[in-house]
């Protein structure tokens, strides 16, 4: 969708750590967003879910090395209250939109009639017809 609408649509990518599920999940949203500080959320994103089963404090910092960042940077991003706050406000929000389980998409704050990438597709397209009609 991104290549088929590349003016006008846009991702945005919220912060959902279930911690009841994964022990890491936090400190894992916070580390890829340390690591966007150098430009590789994506990578650093990859690499967590490619190790979800072996998280923990080392891993992370493993991650990190691999992809090459500054570490000292990097370990102070980790402890940045701004990308505390950050998490957290995507956590209350996803929890405020009734979010359960995760990957999920919306867009313009609906979800497709169809988990597809068609019915994804269906839904974008409603919505840009919505918006040359204004």
């Amino acid at each position: 969708m991104l290549d088929k609408y590349p003016k006008k649509v846009k991702l945005v990518f919220k912060n959902f750590p279930l911690s009841s599920i994964h022990p890491f999940a936090h400190k894992a949203a916070v580390a890829a967003l340390a690591a966007h500080a150098q430009g590789k959320f994506w990578e650093f994103h990859n690499k967590l879910l490619e190790n979800y089963k072996a998280l923990n404090d080392a891993k992370i910092q493993e991650i990190a090395t691999e992809l090459k960042l500054d570490m000292e940077r990097f370990n102070k991003a980790m402890q940045d209250p701004s990308i505390q706050k950050l998490v957290a406000r995507d956590l209350t929000e996803g929890e405020q939109a009734g979010i359960e389980g995760i990957p999920i998409i919306f867009v313009n704050g609906k979800l497709p009639k169809e988990t597809s990438l068609q019915g994804l597709e269906d839904l974008i397209e409603a919505e840009l017809k919505k918006k040359k009609s204004k």
